[in-house]
């Protein structure tokens, strides 16, 4: 994600024909497993989320093929954000971007008119095609890394093929695992932290990192994106 507190990079107009587009109704209730996970996307509609500082989800998200997808060519562009917030977890997903794209997840979100976007608060698990992508300058920015501040171990598969991640966040020690290998460790809010946070563009973001319970946000950054097989366990 390349962005300033000007905004995010000018929206990149996309016509991909989304065939099969599964309208965003009919609501079903969040089912917890025997292991604890929670189903936060159940492949067929937008329950359980909506557009940040909105009341309902915008057009711009819909489902199609058992994916939540981004059609930056819509209406009702905004990042798209879990009605309930987390502190404790284990959040595992898929992802899939388009050629030259650029997404990413972002949690311990605060949801509040004041900051425009999710961004400001919260901290991101980098989702990118490492290779087309025009914010791929970096290390620390390449898919998998947490986003400006430590680069991953790990490259990730190509755009249009499928990567899983884990994000586990508990009492502070942050881990992120992407297609089985762990990219990212590193403790929140210490000396360590603070410093890394100084070294970053972060250091000019106030409320960045403050809150230590939030929302958790699927990017719009102006690029198609796919997001499925979304699963919580609190800790």
């Amino acid at each position: 994600m390349k962005r300033s507190l000007a905004g995010i990079a000018a929206v990149l107009l996309c016509n991909t024909a989304f065939a099969q587009t599964v309208p965003t109704t009919g609501a079903t209730a969040p089912v917890k497993d025997k292991k604890g996970w929670i189903t936060l996307f159940d492949g067929k509609t937008t329950t359980g989320w909506h557009t940040y500082n909105k009341g309902e989800v915008g057009s711009a998200w819909t489902v199609v093929d058992g994916a939540l997808t981004l059609n930056p060519g819509a209406d009702g562009r905004g990042d798209l954000v879990t009605d309930n917030e987390y502190e404790n977890y284990e959040l595992t997903l898929q992802w899939k971007i388009a050629e030259g794209g650029n997404s990413g997840v972002i949690f311990d979100v605060n949801e509040d008119p004041k900051y425009s976007y999710s961004f400001l608060t919260g901290i991101e698990m980098q989702v990118l095609d490492d290779v087309k992508a025009e914010d791929n300058k970096q290390e620390n920015h390449l898919a998998g890394s947490l986003y400006d501040i430590i680069a991953p171990s790990k490259k990730a598969k190509p755009a249009g093929e499928w990567n899983t991640i884990k994000i586990r966040k508990k009492d502070g020690q942050l881990t992120f695992w992407m297609n089985g290998s762990k990219t990212v460790n590193v403790k929140l809010w210490g000396p360590e932290w603070k410093t890394l946070v100084e070294g970053s563009k972060f250091k000019s973001f106030p409320a960045f990192s403050t809150y230590k319970k939030g929302h958790i946000a699927l990017q719009d950054h102006g690029n198609t994106v796919y997001y499925r097989d979304i699963k919580i366990k609190q800790l």
